[in-house]
C-alpha cells in the first residue's frame, strides 16, 4: 500500500469526495456574507481615547490657572494605568488637560478612570474653581457627512433657522450619532442697555439681570385634590417675547416703577455676530452659509448612514428646505468609503483575473481554471474571518486582500504544476499520480506557507497608532495563507484531477530526463550554472558582482536617490487652510483674509467649492480631531475648507495642488500678518504637525530664547513651510483696578463691580423665553451696544449700586494699560513651547529636513550652553535647554524601529523553522541567503519609480523575505529528493533549478501581477514597488545563488543517498 504524508492523505480523502464541491460553495457563500455584512468605512477603526478635562477659575491668569488647575489634574491623570501622554494648555481663567491613552485602550473604561480620579481629588480643588468638565473624543466623533446651506439674498441667521429644523429631522435617521450646526446665530431677545438711560433712572446692569431672572420664574408647585380628581398646579409668569420682556419692572423709584424698556431697547433678534460662514462655488460669488455636520454611531456602516441621511434630506425639500436655498454636500465619507471599496473590489477581481491569465499563458486554460476557483475561495474565507473578527471593510483590509493574492496563489500554482508534471509521466493511474504530486510538494509547501506566515505575523505587533492602522495586512495575509494551504490540498487536487486527466501528453514530465534534454529554459539554465560550478574564478566573480550590486543598491539611500518617509502623500478630494492671525485681530479682518484666500483658491481649476469659517472651526476630520481643531474659536482664527473634483476628473493629485497653491496662500496671509497652514489629510495616523520641535528649558526666558532660535532655523531651512509656534503675539490689555476701600465706603463690593462690567461687555443670559416650537433655546441677554462697549469712557459711566444710590464705575476703578499674558503649554508635567512646520517643494520627507536642521540647531547657544537634541524621549534633566523632535518623525522612528525588530524576529523564526525541518544549522543559511538580495531589486525599483521608501515598502520587504525563502525551500527540498533518489550532487542541483524554475517564476510573476493594481495607489505604491522589483530580481538571483551555495556547502560531503536520512526522505 502506498505511504503518503499528511498532504497526500488529505488530498486522497477529498479527491473524490462529494464534500469538496460543497466546501467550495460554502466558502464562497460565507465570503459573500462577509462582503454584504461588514460595515464599510474609508479608514480603519483606531481606538485611541482622548479625553479633555476643562477646569475654569474666573479671573485667574494663565500662570495661576496652570499652577492651581492644570498641574494638579495632570499629575493625577498620569497616575492612571494606560495613559500615554498628558498635555496641558492654560489661559485666562481656564486650564485644559488632554489625556491621551495608549492605542487599544477601551474608550468607556478610559472615561470612567478619568472621572473616578477627578472625583477623588475634588476636595483639593482651589477656592473659586468651577467643577471640571470631562469631554471624551474618538474617531466616531468625526462627521462623516457635512451639508452646507447657502442662497443668494438669504442671511446666515435665516439659514440657521432652516438648518436646525433640518438637523432635527436628520437625527431621526437610524445610526446617526452627534450632529451640530456651524454658522449663523440662534434667536435671542436682545436687551440693549443704554448707559445714559441707566444712570438717569438710577438702575444698574446687575439690577436688570436680577429683575429678569425674578420676573421669569415658573414652577410646578404640586397637586390639588378636588373631589375625585387631581389637578396639577403651575405657578409663574414666563416671558414669551420681547414685548413682555420690555414690560418687566427693573426698579421702583419713590413708588414709580421703572420698566426695562425705559432703560434699554428690547427686541426679538438674533445673537451678536461672533463668526462668519460663507460658501463659494468655484470662482463664483461668496454667499452666507451654514453647515450641518453629521457623525455616525460606532460600528455603523458609513455608506448606509450617509445615503439614509441624504434620502431624508431629499424628502424634506420643499417642506423644510425652500427652493431659494441651495444645499451642497461638502463632505460624504460614506460615498468615498463606498467608492473606495468598490474600486478595491474591482482591483481584487482584476488581480485575480490577471493571475489567472498568467497561468493560462504559461500552463494552459485548464490549470488557469483551477487557480481561478482557488483564489476566490481563499479570499472568501479571509473576508469572512475579517467579518468575524469585527474589522470593517476599508482601504487597508481590502489592500491586504490584494496584497495576499500574490502570495496565496503560490500554493495553487505549485500543486497544479506538479500534478501536471506527474500526470505527464504517464507511469501511474491518474488519481495516484495526482495524490503523489500533492504529497511530493506537500511538506515543503507546508513549511513554505508557515515561513511566509512567520514573515508576516510579527508586523501585527507594531506599536503606536500605526499598529492598528496596518494590522489588517498581517492578519488578513496570514489567514489567507492558511486558507490557501487548505484549498491547495482539498480543492486544487479535486479540480486539477478532473480538468487535466486525459489532457496531458504522457512522457513529457519524466524526472529521468537529464536537464540538457529538456526545454530551452532547461538548456539556458544549464549554460548559466555549469560554468559557475566548474570554474572557481567565474564563481567568485559572480559572488563579487552580487555583493557590489547589493552595496550599490544600499548606497542609493545615502545618495538620496531613494528617500525615506513614513508614508507617502495621499490623494484626497479635500484639504484645509488653517489661518491664525495675531491675537487682537478683529473678526472682520480675519474673515476678509480668509475670504481673499478662498477667492484665490476658487480660481484653481480642480477646486469645486470653498467654505470660509471665520471665528469658528470648520467641521473637523480625523486630523482635526487629533490636533483639536474643533477647539478653534475667537476673532483671530479662520479656516478655509477646500473641496476638489473627484480623483477621476483631475490629473493632479491633491498634494500637488496643495503644494502649488501654498505660495499664493502664504502671500495673502502675510499681508494680514497671519500664519497660514495648508492642512492635508494624512495618509496614516495624524499627528500635531509633520515637523514638531518641543522646546524645554529650566525657566521661561531660556525656553523662549531657545524657541525663537529654533523657529528661525525652521524658517531658514529650504523646504520647510507653514512654520508656527505656540507663543501668542502680544495683545493689548486694560485692567480696571478696583479701589476696595472706596467701594467699601459706599457699600459696594469688588464682586458686584466685576459682575457689572462683565455683564455690560460680554452679556450673560438672564433667562429663556418660553417657546414650545423653538428648536434652540431663545435666551434673554442684557448687554451694552457695540458703540458703548468700544468706549472706555462709556464703560466708566456705568452705574454701580451703592448705599447712597447709583454711582459711576469711574469713581471706583483705575484703568491700567498692559499686555495680555499668553497661554502656557505643558507636556507630561513639563513646560514646553512647540515649534511646528511642514515640508514641501525641495524636501518632502521630514527625515532630511530634521537632519539639515539638526546641524543648525547644534550651533545655537542659550546662556552659553548648547541645545540638546532628543529624538524618542524627553530630556532627563529639568535644567537642560533642549528640543525633542515629535510629529511624523516620532511615528517614523517608532514604526521603522518596530518593523526592524519584526524583521529580526522574522529572520529568527524562519531560521528556526528551517533548522527544524532540514535538521541542519547551515542549510537554513543557504536558504535565507537571498533575503538581503531583495534589496538589489527593491531600492533601485524605488529610485527608478521615484517612490519614497515608506513603512509599506518595509512591509513589502518583510513579506518578500517569506516569499523568497519559500522558493529556496522548494529548490533545496527537490535537490535533496533527487540526491536521495541516487543522482549526483551536480545533476541534482541542475535538475532542481530546471524543474522548479517554472513554478518559482510563476510565483514571482503572480506577485508582480498582484502588485500592478496597487502601484498607482499613493499609500501602497511602496509596497507594490518593493514586491514587484524585489520579487523579479531576487527570484532570478535565487535560481542561481541558492543552488550554487548549496553545492558549495555539500560538494565535499558524502552523497545524501548514503546518509541515514536517505530512507526517511524517500519515504
Amino acid at each position: 500500500m502506498q505511504s503518503w504524508g499528511i498532504s497526500g492523505r488529505v488530498a486522497k480523502a477529498f479527491l473524490n469526495s462529494k464534500l469538496t464541491p460543497l466546501i467550495t460553495v460554502a466558502s464562497l457563500a460565507v465570503g459573500l456574507l462577509g462582503i454584504i455584512a461588514t460595515p464599510r468605512e474609508e479608514e480603519p477603526q483606531i481606538s485611541v481615547p482622548m479625553i479633555d478635562v476643562i477646569s475654569a477659575m474666573p479671573g485667574a491668569s494663565p500662570a495661576e490657572a496652570e499652577n492651581l488647575l492644570g498641574r494638579p489634574v495632570e499629575q493625577r491623570m498620569l497616575e492612571i494605568p494606560g495613559v500615554d501622554h498628558v498635555y496641558t494648555m492654560s489661559g485666562d481663567g481656564y486650564a485644559m488637560v488632554t489625556v491621551r491613552f495608549k492605542v487599544g485602550e477601551d474608550q468607556e473604561r478610559s472615561v470612567t478612570k478619568v472621572q473616578a480620579k477627578l472625583a477623588g481629588a475634588m476636595d483639593k480643588a482651589p477656592s473659586g474653581a468651577l467643577p471640571p468638565i470631562v469631554k471624551s473624543h474618538s474617531i466616531d466623533d468625526v462627521p462623516v457627512l457635512t451639508l452646507t446651506l447657502h442662497g443668494a439674498g438669504t442671511d446666515a441667521n435665516a439659514l440657521r433657522q432652516i438648518a436646525v429644523h433640518l438637523e432635527d429631522e436628520i437625527r431621526t435617521v437610524p445610526e446617526v450619532a452627534e450632529t451640530f450646526v456651524t454658522g449663523g446665530a440662534p434667536k435671542q431677545v436682545k436687551v440693549v442697555l443704554d448707559a445714559a438711560r441707566l444712570a438717569a433712572s438710577g438702575v444698574t446692569p446687575g439690577e436688570v439681570a436680577m429683575a429678569l431672572k425674578q420676573a421669569n420664574a415658573r414652577l410646578d408647585a404640586g397637586e390639588l385634590t378636588l373631589r375625585d380628581s387631581v389637578v396639577q398646579i403651575a405657578v409663574g409668569a414666563p416671558l414669551l417675547n420681547a414685548r413682555e420682556v420690555g414690560s418687566v419692572v427693573v426698579s421702583n423709584r419713590r413708588g414709580t416703577p421703572v420698566y426695562l424698556r425705559a432703560v434699554a431697547d428690547v427686541k426679538d433678534d438674533f445673537g451678536d455676530v461672533n463668526s462668519y460662514v460663507s460658501h463659494r462655488s468655484g470662482s463664483g460669488a461668496s454667499e452666507a452659509a451654514v453647515t450641518i455636520a453629521v457623525a455616525k454611531r460606532k460600528g455603523a456602516n458609513a455608506t448606509n448612514v450617509t445615503h439614509a441621511v441624504l434620502e431624508r434630506v431629499n424628502q424634506a425639500k420643499g417642506r423644510l428646505l425652500p427652493a431659494s436655498v441651495a444645499l451642497d454636500v461638502t463632505r460624504d465619507y460614506g460615498e468615498t468609503a463606498g467608492e473606495k471599496a468598490q474600486e478595491l473590489i474591482l482591483h481584487l477581481i482584476i488581480a485575480t483575473l490577471s493571475v489567472t491569465a498568467l497561468i493560462w499563458l504559461f500552463l494552459g486554460w485548464r490549470e488557469a481554471l483551477v487557480v481561478l476557483v482557488a483564489v476566490p475561495v481563499t479570499l472568501a474565507l479571509t473576508l469572512f474571518v475579517y467579518y468575524a473578527l469585527g474589522y470593517t471593510l476599508n482601504r487597508i483590509t481590502l489592500f491586504a486582500l490584494i496584497f495576499s493574492i500574490g502570495i496565496l496563489v503560490d500554493d495553487a500554482i505549485v500543486v497544479v504544476e506538479n500534478i501536471y508534471r506527474h500526470l505527464a509521466m504517464g507511469n501511474r493511474p491518474a488519481d495516484i499520480a495526482a495524490i503523489d504530486a500533492v504529497d511530493e510538494v506537500g511538506n515543503p509547501t507546508i513549511l513554505a506557507t508557515f515561513t511566509v506566515i512567520a514573515a508576516i505575523v510579527p508586523m501585527a505587533f507594531v506599536s503606536g497608532m500605526m499598529g492598528p492602522y496596518m494590522r489588517p495586512i498581517p492578519v488578513g495575509a496570514s489567514v489567507a495563507m492558511l486558507a490557501s494551504l487548505a484549498v491547495a490540498f482539498i480543492v486544487t487536487p479535486y479540480l486539477a484531477y478532473r480538468l487535466l486527466k486525459g489532457h496531458v501528453v504522457a512522457g513529457h514530465g519524466s524526472i529521468q530526463h537529464p536537464p540538457e534534454e529538456g526545454s530551452r529554459t532547461d538548456k539556458l539554465y544549464h549554460r548559466i550554472m555549469s560554468p559557475l560550478i566548474e570554474r572557481k574564478k567565474t564563481r567568485y566573480v559572480f559572488y563579487g558582482v552580487v555583493v557590489a550590486l547589493l552595496l550599490g543598491s544600499v548606497g542609493l539611500v545615502g545618495l538620496k536617490a531613494v528617500q525615506v518617509k513614513m508614508l507617502p502623500f495621499d490623494n484626497k478630494s479635500e484639504f484645509q487652510v488653517v489661518l491664525d492671525l495675531p491675537e487682537g485681530t478683529s473678526l472682520e479682518t480675519s474673515n476678509r483674509a480668509a475670504s481673499e484666500i478662498a477667492a484665490y483658491l476658487g480660481t484653481v481649476e480642480e477646486v469645486v467649492s470653498t467654505q470660509v469659517y471665520a471665528g469658528t472651526a470648520a467641521p473637523f476630520n480625523f486630523n482635526g480631531l487629533v490636533r483639536h481643531y474643533f477647539m478653534r474659536s475667537g476673532a483671530n482664527v479662520a479656516d478655509v475648507q477646500v473641496n476638489l473634483k473627484p480623483k477621476s476628473e483631475r490629473d493632479r493629485q491633491s498634494h500637488a495642488i496643495a503644494v502649488a497653491v501654498r505660495p499664493s496662500v502664504d502671500s495673502i496671509a502675510k499681508r494680514y500678518g497671519a500664519s497660514a497652514k495648508v492642512a492635508e489629510i494624512p495618509p496614516g495616523p495624524p499627528v500635531l504637525s509633520t515637523l514638531v520641535a518641543e522646546v524645554y528649558a529650566a525657566d521661561d526666558a531660556s525656553r523662549l530664547e531657545a524657541a525663537k532660535a529654533v523657529k528661525a532655523v525652521f524658517e531658514q531651512t529650504p523646504g520647510v513651510v507653514d512654520v508656527d509656534w505656540t507663543v501668542e503675539a502680544p495683545q493689548q490689555k486694560r485692567t480696571f483696578r478696583v479701589d476696595r476701600v472706596r467701594a467699601a465706603e459706599v457699600g459696594a463690593s469688588v464682586e458686584q463691580i466685576t459682575q457689572t462690567l462683565y455683564l455690560a461687555l460680554s452679556g450673560a443670559p438672564a433667562g429663556l423665553t418660553s417657546s414650545p416650537t423653538a428648536k434652540e433655546a431663545v435666551a434673554i441677554v442684557p448687554r451694552l451696544p457695540l458703540s458703548q462697549r468700544s468706549s472706555v469712557e462709556a464703560l466708566l459711566g456705568l452705574p454701580i449700586a451703592t448705599m447712597q444710590g447709583p454711582q459711576p464705575l469711574g469713581r471706583f476703578v483705575t484703568v491700567i494699560d498692559g499686555v495680555r499674558e499668553g497661554s502656557r503649554v505643558r507636556k507630561d508635567l513639563r513646560p514646553a513651547i512647540y515649534v511646528t512646520g511642514d515640508v514641501a517643494r525641495e524636501i518632502e520627507s521630514p527625515v532630511y529636513a530634521i537632519l539639515d536642521m539638526n546641524r543648525q540647531i547644534e550651533a545655537i547657544r542659550v546662556n552659553g550652553a548648547s541645545v540638546g537634541i532628543y529624538n524618542a524621549v524627553q530630556p532627563e534633566s529639568l535644567d537642560e535647554t533642549a528640543i525633542k523632535w515629535d510629529g511624523e518623525w516620532q511615528v517614523t522612528i517608532e514604526v521603522f524601529r518596530d518593523l526592524g525588530l519584526a524583521f529580526a524576529i522574522v529572520l529568527l523564526l524562519i531560521y528556526v523553522l528551517v533548522v527544524g525541518w532540514f535538521q541542519s544549522f547551515t542549510i537554513p543559511l543557504v536558504i535565507m541567503a537571498p533575503i538581503p538580495l531583495t534589496l538589489i531589486g527593491i531600492l533601485p525599483g524605488h529610485a527608478i519609480g521615484g517612490a519614497f521608501f515608506t513603512a509599506t515598502s518595509m512591509i513589502g520587504m518583510i513579506a518578500l523575505a517569506g516569499i523568497i525563502v519559500r522558493n529556496s525551500i522548494l529548490l533545496v527540498d527537490f535537490i535533496q529528493l533527487e540526491e536521495a533518489r541516487g543522482r549526483n550532487l551536480v545533476d541534482a542541483v541542475l535538475e532542481a533549478g530546471a524543474v522548479r524554475f517554472r513554478p518559482i517564476a510563476l510565483t514571482a510573476a503572480a506577485v508582480v501581477v498582484g502588485g500592478l493594481v496597487m502601484v498607482l495607489d499613493p499609500i501602497f505604491q511602496g509596497l507594490a514597488v518593493a514586491l514587484m522589483s524585489g520579487a523579479v530580481v531576487a527570484t532570478l538571483l535565487t535560481m542561481v545563488v541558492v543552488p550554487l551555495l548549496y553545492w558549495e556547502l555539500r560538494k565535499n560531503a558524502p552523497p545524501l543517498a548514503d546518509s541515514p536520512l536517505h530512507t526517511e526522505i524517500i519515504d
